[in-house]
């Protein structure tokens, strides 16, 4: 199979209103960086609006086009995974549908791709048009924690808009953890990787689709999937707590000897809530981890696609996908 010079993978959650906006923009800019020889991946992730119908259309009318309608929301990440298993571009360009990323900065990516004999090119946000100072500070919060916490070192305030090579992509598909970070799984894959620095703009249309809740959730994947600091973490407050019974412990025999002790219901009280507070937490990180192992040991496939528009060029390896009536090989 020859593969196209470029595939653009672009997961949706409720962007009908961008897509025709989106459709010409990223095929201009894959015009102007290969010619003829792309392909644009756009998947559906269940969405409630009439994105999948646009995406239908659009399909019929462009050949470079597919679009993958997945069976029900399984969340960016997951979407995400679904379009880069069903890609099969020698580079990949990863970019959301809001268009707050410019498709056509694709060239000067591609330059500087092929300058440093790179394999991967990351985005890096130096401004970030149209976002609150609450969104802005909570995401340089959520960076630098992950910095900070993960093993594996992750480019301070990047998305996952980037362009990668073949062979970055096929170490990225070979990981087939359920709880998946992209970004966090293309750095631990690593080959060389470079920044690229840009202006991010403001979202074409609609209201975005990472308010609070899902960034932490995203932020505890992320942490609970490359580091082990919070298990860390609770032993060395057990550690810590243990030498404070030893200590408290201590004054009570004190106490008892001399005769003065302390007879109060808050103070014991006190430390019956603390202490039952810090067994609840370290249970929690416990029992955190070890439902993740269960969630894996389950191999369920990733993702699973209802319907798809288009050629279709690559296979479901990580997820099934019924138009091949197949599912993704044990892992």
């Amino acid at each position: 199979m020859k593969r196209p010079a470029l595939s653009v993978v672009v997961p949706c959650y409720n962007e009908a209103a961008c897509l025709d906006v989106l459709h010409a923009r990223i095929s201009g800019a894959a015009r102007a960086a290969v010619g003829e020889d792309y392909e644009i991946v756009l998947i559906n992730d269940g969405s409630r609006d009439d994105s999948w119908p646009v995406m239908q259309r659009l399909a019929a009318a462009d050949p470079h086009l597919v679009a993958i309608n997945l069976s029900r929301n399984h969340g960016h990440q997951l979407a995400l995974t679904a379009g880069l298993d069903l890609c099969a571009g020698e580079q990949i360009l990863i970019i959301d549908a809001d268009l707050q990323d410019p498709p056509e900065l694709l060239t000067e990516m591609r330059a500087t791709m092929a300058a440093q004999e790179a394999d991967v090119v990351y985005a890096v946000r130096r401004k970030r048009a149209g976002e609150t100072l609450f969104k802005k500070a909570t995401a340089a919060l959520f960076y630098r924690m992950l910095d900070r916490l993960t093993d594996t070192p992750i480019p301070l305030d990047t998305g996952d808009f980037r362009l990668m090579s073949r062979r970055a992509l096929d170490a990225l598909q070979s990981l087939p953890e359920q709880a998946r970070f992209i970004r966090g799984m293309v750095a631990w894959v690593g080959f060389r990787q470079v920044p690229f620095p840009y202006d991010r703009a403001e979202r074409h249309a609609g209201e975005t689709h990472y308010p609070l809740g899902k960034m932490i959730a995203l932020a505890f994947d992320a942490v609970t999937g490359f580091s082990t600091a919070p298990l860390r973490w609770a032993s060395h407050i057990g550690l810590a707590l243990t030498a404070a019974s030893l200590l408290l412990l201590v004054y009570i025999a004190i106490g008892w000897l001399t005769g003065t002790a302390v007879q109060g219901w808050t103070s014991t009280m006190l430390v019956t809530v603390i202490l039952g507070a810090v067994q609840m937490f370290v249970l929690g990180m416990i029992g955190e981890y070890l439902g993740r192992l269960y969630i894996e040991s389950k191999r369920r496939p990733l993702y699973l696609v209802a319907d798809v528009a288009g050629p279709v060029q690559g296979h479901a390896r990580l997820g099934y996908s019924a138009h091949e009536g197949a599912t993704a090989p044990p892992r």
